[in-house]
Order: C-alpha cells, then sequence, then structure tokens
C-alpha cells in the first residue's frame, strides 16, 4: 500500500530538508523523482544520490515565485516522462523573523506569492492532467505556525494557515475526478530553513519542554506523512491537515 512503483513525483523544494527527504523516500518507493529548488547546481546532489541508490531522478530547477518557471516546472517534467501522479509543494519562503509590526507590505506579498500562490498555480496546471488520467495526490506543506499563534513568524503562519485552507477547497473540487489533496502541518524540524527557531536556546528548551516526545522534528519524520498521503495507505483520506509534531499542539 506504501507503493509508488510506475509514478511520478514533483516535490517542490527538494534540494535540502523536508524536502530533500520526501524525493529520497519517495524514491525508495519507486517513484520517479523531480527534484526542483532555485538553482540545478543545488539539486544535483539530491539526484545523484538517488540515482547511486538505484532511483529514478530528474533536475528541473524553478523559483516558484516566477510564474514562467512554475509553467516551466511541469512542461519540463511531462515532456521527460509525460505525466505527474504526485505534487508535492513544500517550497516555501520567510524572509522576516520577528513581529508583525515589523512587516512591510513587500514581504507579505513575497510570503503569499511563494507559499499560496505558487501552489494554487502549480495545481491549477497539474491537477487537469491528473483527471485525465483518473486520479493523482496532492500533499501541501502547511505548518503548526498556521494553527497557533506564533510571536516571530507570524505571516508565515498566515500563509500556511491559507495552505491548509487551499488543501480542503481542491479536495472538495477535485474529488469526484479521483483526485487527493491534503496537508501537513510540522512542528519545529531541524531544517535550514527553520535554524533561527531550533538554534534559539530558549525557543528550543521550550518545545523539547512542551512536546511529550521531548525532541524536535527531523526531516525523514515529515517524509514518513508525505509517503502515507501519496499512496494508497491513505485512500480514503482527503482535505485533511495532518499534524506532524510530536504533540507539541496538543499540550
Amino acid at each position: 500500500m506504501f507503493d509508488l512503483k510506475g509514478k511520478v513525483a514533483v516535490i517542490t523544494g527538494s534540494s535540502r530538508g523536508i524536502g530533500r527527504a520526501i524525493a529520497e523516500m519517495y524514491a525508495k518507493a519507486g517513484a520517479k523523482v523531480v527534484v526542483s529548488s532555485r538553482t540545478a547546481e543545488a539539486c544535483e546532489p539530491v539526484a545523484e544520490a538517488i540515482r547511486a541508490d538505484g532511483g529514478e531522478a530528474l533536475v528541473v530547477p524553478c523559483n516558484v515565485s516566477n510564474r514562467d518557471e512554475v509553467e516551466g516546472l511541469v512542461e519540463k517534467t511531462l515532456a521527460e516522462w509525460g505525466q505527474i501522479d504526485v505534487l508535492v509543494c513544500n517550497a516555501a519562503i520567510n524572509p522576516v523573523y520577528g513581529p508583525m509590526s515589523q512587516l512591510d507590505d513587500e514581504a507579505f506579498a513575497k510570503i503569499m506569492t511563494a507559499n499560496v500562490l505558487s501552489p494554487l498555480q502549480l495545481c491549477n496546471l497539474v491537477l487537469p492532467g491528473m483527471a485525465k488520467r483518473g486520479g493523482g495526490n496532492v500533499v501541501i506543506l502547511s505548518s503548526i505556525a498556521g494553527l497557533t499563534g506564533n510571536p516571530v513568524i507570524g505571516a508565515y503562519g498566515i500563509s500556511k494557515a491559507a495552505d491548509a485552507s487551499l488543501a480542503r477547497n481542491l479536495a472538495v473540487e477535485w474529488g469526484p475526478k479521483g483526485i487527493r489533496v491534503n496537508a501537513i502541518a510540522p512542528g519545529l524540524v531541524k531544517t535550514d530553513f527553520a535554524r533561527a527557531l531550533w538554534e534559539n536556546p530558549d525557543y528550543l528548551a521550550k518545545v523539547e519542554g512542551q512536546n511529550p516526545l521531548r525532541r524536535i522534528g527531523q526531516p525523514e519524520d515529515i517524509a514518513g506523512a508525505a509517503l502515507f498521503l501519496a499512496t494508497d495507505a491513505s485512500a480514503y483520506i482527503t482535505g485533511q491537515t495532518i499534524v506532524a509534531d510530536g504533540g507539541e499542539t496538543i499540550c
């Protein structure tokens, strides 16, 4: 039920962190994987590692804030492999660390473009093809920052709340075509993206002290949830946001 053989999976922001872990796990499950981030140079080591492990990987660089590059990601994948069965919208930005009183209009627009508009654009480009083939799966990376208030990444949290809502609405629209759309809301995960948080000793101690598992997440923890949502193991799940936070939000 966790088999992805014969499937093509596109994962944005997959040169490192959670995206890389998802790409590698999907490849081990048999998928042909498209590794994508802003530059080919950042993606090649991931693709090479997947190939060295016996998997298939294609590098297609894409700045998700650029509509032309988003279209190019889809076009190049289809030209090479003819289909997209799984789409993982993982790429995101957070250029502001601090209270929202320090947030200017330009920064907010950048966050919403990369984190919300881009997943919508990708889905609008990819889902019609999935529907013609009888179905597919979309996984959108949200965050527990979209479920709770946060004094330092508030705008990011707003965008991640929107991502969870996007998953619900797309699930309603595309479910009759056999397409499932779900979101994952990770807690604090040890990635470069979240470095400002887990390198803050006070913040880290607070999370680890509150978290029932007494640790922060690793990229592979989130990749496991993403594999579940991309396969038949979750065949009756759609429109949901799976919280993967070690129990932080239950306390």
